[in-house]
């Protein structure tokens, strides 16, 4: 049986998954199914109605996208892992990965603040958006100060991979952040990797929620 996995590319975490399945070379089917409109249909794999959802052979279900791959890391050898096996190599990717992705909270957060509620948090909205620019400084100060061509080697890796769709989805999402943000490194980091074809083939246009 094929994997399933389950979540639209616009999701920086779907897309996260699917880039990292291509550079395996690993077969899987898509359902782009939307967390709003096909939440009934997703309910039935994952009752916190979230994507990523991956479905297994025998129908086991992973839920969230570190669980994710982590078990796509076990399906291939050490040589072709996207990431150290052990030591302090592994903690720096892994912490660059939980920058990415927790910048990736902090930019949808912003999104259902403002596209879901009909009264805004302005002490909330600031909140998001000076964890934001925060967490942009420190990737741009990493990624400007890099000796190799991706941050952790000569070929890119889930640290790469979580950076390049978490700029994506800034670029798409929030382009006023983007804008004022000093992040060139990280945009020409992002464009590199955007030129792959294990990132090119799974793109989907940023749509909103709405009400």
């Amino acid at each position: 049986m094929t994997m399933i996995l389950i979540g639209q590319y616009d999701s920086p975490f779907v897309r996260r998954v699917a880039v990292a399945l291509n550079f395996y070379g690993l077969s899987y089917e898509h359902r782009p199914w939307s967390t709003f409109s096909d939440a009934d249909k997703l309910a039935a794999y994952n009752p916190l109605r979230r994507v990523p959802t991956l479905v297994l052979e025998g129908d086991e279900v992973l839920i969230e996208s570190m669980a994710i791959l982590d078990h796509l890391d076990q399906q291939v050898d050490l040589d072709h892992r996207l990431i150290p096996a052990a030591g302090s190599e592994r903690r720096a990717a892994l912490k660059t990965c939980a920058l990415a992705t927790g910048l990736c909270d902090k930019m949808v957060s912003l999104i259902y603040e403002r596209a879901l509620h009909q009264e805004t948090s302005d002490a909330w909205i600031a909140r998001c958006t000076t964890q934001v620019s925060g967490v942009l400084s420190i990737l741009e100060a990493q990624c400007a100060a890099l000796a190799t061509p991706f941050w952790f080697g000569g070929r890119p890796g889930h640290a790469d991979i979580a950076v390049a769709c978490a700029m994506r989805f800034l670029r798409e999402a929030h382009p006023d952040i983007a804008a004022v943000s000093q992040s060139s490194a990280l945009v020409g980091h992002a464009e590199r990797c955007e030129a792959m074809r294990e990132f090119s083939s799974v793109v989907q246009r940023f749509d909103p929620p709405r009400r």
